[in-house]
């Protein structure tokens, strides 16, 4: 059975961005499915909340740079992420199929009605100079329209959400070399 997300876009009943996924059977391999790069090996059982719960408590803290929480989650076997800025909850997605959700604990950031790109990208120019940390972040984004954002560590992109459906997406930084 596929999964449905549910990303609420607003106060109006009905009004949400919707996500279909299929689950992965745990026999589910290579040899059932040839060509769709799935794992031949079982789902891994013993996911590091650990260390998700230590990257999400850092960054909320102030402590951590978006690098050291990407670094701390891909060694964790985390794909992806989904910060809920309207629920204030993070769900974490692992390379093997499981997934992993945690409440905040930032204090609630009211998000405006209108999403601002302008304001949006300021915030991440911001803490990607290392000027402000995940709480400021947080602030500058929500008052920028935000009510999510999906990072895609292996992608290297994020992909943030406006109540009506507008998006920005930004690609991780490229390291100089």
């Amino acid at each position: 059975d596929p999964i449905r997300i549910v990303i609420p876009s607003g106060s109006r009943e009905g009004s949400a961005f919707v996500i279909w996924f299929r689950r992965r059977d745990k026999a589910l391999n290579q040899t059932a499915c040839p060509g769709y790069g799935l794992d031949r090996s079982p789902w891994n059982e013993t996911m590091n909340r650990e260390a998700m719960h230590k990257a999400l408590a850092g960054s909320q803290a102030g402590k951590l740079t978006f690098p050291e929480v990407v670094g701390m989650l891909v060694n964790a076997g985390v794909e992806s992420y989904f910060a809920d800025l309207l629920r204030g909850e993070e769900t974490f997605y692992t390379t093997d199929g499981e997934t992993h959700r945690e409440q905040m604990k930032l204090p609630p950031s009211k998000i405006a009605g209108e999403f601002s790109q302008p304001g949006l990208v300021a915030a991440i120019r911001a803490a990607q100079a290392d000027q402000i940390r995940y709480p400021e972040f947080v602030k500058q984004a929500t008052a920028a329209g935000t009510i999510g954002y999906w990072a895609f560590l292996t992608g290297k992109k994020v992909i943030y959400f406006g109540r009506k459906g507008e998006f920005h997406i930004e690609e991780f930084p490229r390291q100089k070399s």
